[in-house]
């Protein structure tokens, strides 16, 4: 067997199972990317919520989340 042939049909599996801006237009492609990058965000002050311990600190990253979720909830 060929080197790397045994990567190929998980490869394949992956490009099949989440959208790919490949396989989209370029709008398409760029709204995914968008929803993509909201997400990580959303994630990332989430994981910075969990340890903040000032007051202000912690009620500026529940603002930042709702706008994150408002811009979710805005892409459909």
């Amino acid at each position: 067997m060929a080197r790397g042939a045994e990567s190929k049909p998980v490869a394949e599996k992956q490009e099949r199972a989440s959208p790919s801006p490949k396989n989209a237009s370029e709008e398409e492609a760029a709204l995914i990317f968008r929803r993509r990058k909201l997400e990580l965000s959303r994630k990332d002050v989430e994981r910075r919520l969990e340890t903040a311990q000032a007051k202000p600190h912690r009620e500026m990253l529940r603002r930042a989340l709702a706008a994150l979720d408002e811009e979710l909830a805005s892409l459909g």
